[in-house]
């Protein structure tokens, strides 16, 4: 005897089977025949074709006239704006984070960009105990934190050279923020040219990485999360004692991030991860 919660979940084969033919068109993202769409559903021709005829009459797909190819039609477009519209980046990643700090052992966060920088806005801590002094409203330095190269290296590049450059002026003034008591003292900022070679690596890794800059002894990772457009709109950073924390490019925290941020963007509408 099924049981209320079997009744619940309880799903219809017959759209499952057919929503993998419009799984096959957003992953191409191109417009496909049918035997082309049938051989990624795993199905003959025959049997994909009626379900097209049916989401075609909804006008969750169209047929070329021309060629006869499929492609997504005037619903799933309508459908797909409604999303992007509703999706809010940090409410798409704050679930997410708990998890993999979990997985990782290490605290992560949620950085977004603000007026003064990338700004902390959540928090998840790590299952052993890190005495840091990070919290909600922290503002990462631009130049010598993970999560501050990490949105220069994906920001407009004129944006960040006058970020740099009035940082810089900041310092000359000798009215920049003095290091807070336990910090190491602050580096003297990079020229334009170094710390554009440095944003370069960031991009070409699709990561960025911090060892001791923050404070002695602790490290950190940050990886870039992406909306529709291509716009970096968060940074998922992990920061942990550097006894214990794997700062290799492919290391378990590099690629935990990684995917993490990925699965982010992909629900963003990001059509595919940078590299």
């Amino acid at each position: 005897m099924s049981t209320d919660g079997d009744r619940a979940q309880r799903g219809i084969q017959s759209i499952e089977v057919g929503g993998q033919l419009l799984r096959a068109l957003v992953h191409h993202g191109r417009p496909m025949a049918l035997k082309d769409l049938a051989r990624e559903a795993e199905m003959s021709p025959a049997k994909a074709h009626p379900y097209m005829v049916s989401f075609g009459r909804l006008g969750l797909i169209e047929q070329d006239r021309t060629s006869g190819h499929y492609l997504l039609g005037p619903l799933a477009l309508q459908l797909g704006l409604i999303s992007l519209q509703q999706a809010n980046p940090v409410h798409v990643a704050t679930p997410l984070i708990t998890e993999l700090a979990q997985q990782i052992g290490q605290t992560v966060a949620i950085a977004v960009w603000g007026d003064r920088g990338a700004t902390i806005v959540r928090i998840a801590e790590s299952p052993a105990p890190l005495h840091v002094n990070m919290r909600h409203g922290t503002v990462f330095s631009l130049t010598n934190t993970a999560s501050g190269r990490l949105f220069g290296a994906y920001l407009d590049s004129a944006v960040v050279k006058r970020l740099l450059e009035e940082e810089r002026q900041r310092e000359r003034k000798g009215i920049a923020e003095p290091p807070q008591r336990g910090m190491p003292p602050v580096q003297p900022l990079p020229g334009w040219k170094d710390f554009e070679a440095q944003l370069h690596e960031v991009r070409a890794r699709g990561l960025s990485r911090s060892e001791g800059e923050i404070l002695p002894g602790v490290s950190a990772m940050s990886a870039p999360a992406f909306d529709h457009t291509g716009a970096i709109v968060l940074a998922l950073t992990a920061i942990g004692p550097a006894a214990i924390f794997d700062t290799r490019w492919d290391g378990e925290i590099a690629l935990a991030l990684k995917a993490c941020a990925d699965q982010v963007s992909e629900r963003l509408g990001a059509i595919a991860s940078r590299p």
